[in-house]
């Protein structure tokens, strides 16, 4: 049964008349066409679908959009202000800390999520930070060294 939920989706108030139980992962991809976050494993064990809900970065496979109701969402679509990157994606960019670019979206949001209550995070930090997410192609020092880099690039903002 349909109901009317209201959140904030990047920064822009969002009503939907939607089952509260389905889970924010399908209602991002389906109903409001956000890609970004994807499916992996349906468990929250790989990343690939992580979003953050009030700056904490967790799997959108794992939250019905009735716990997300008057909370904020940030999905990938949204990182990028002004169509400047952010510099996260900068980062993620210029060292090649991608492949296939399928686990790239989690990551970037679980970085993000990391610098937003870690903002100068040490490199073992960041490893424990991102210990959750995976990625098969193995760009893994790549994307450890773009989490530096755009940590430094922000000097403890939100940018």
């Amino acid at each position: 049964m349909g109901k009317t939920l209201q959140f904030t989706l990047n920064g822009t108030p969002v009503t939907l008349e939607v089952d509260a139980e389905r889970t924010l992962l399908w209602v991002l991809r389906t109903d409001l066409a956000l890609t970004g976050a994807k499916y992996g494993c349906g468990e929250g064990l790989c990343g690939a679908c992580t979003v953050l809900v009030d700056d904490e970065a967790l799997p959108a496979c794992q939250i019905t959009i009735g716990e997300v109701a008057g909370r904020e969402i940030q999905t990938i679509e949204g990182l990028a202000r002004n169509g400047a990157l952010h510099p996260l994606q900068e980062a993620f960019a210029a060292v090649d800390a991608l492949q296939c670019g399928f686990c790239t979206p989690g990551m970037i949001l679980k970085a993000y999520g990391l610098l937003i209550s870690n903002p100068q995070p040490s490199r073992a930090e960041i490893v424990a930070g991102l210990d959750d997410n995976l990625c098969r192609c193995g760009a893994h020092l790549r994307i450890i060294h773009a989490v530096e880099i755009a940590a430094a690039a922000m000097k403890g903002g939100r940018s």
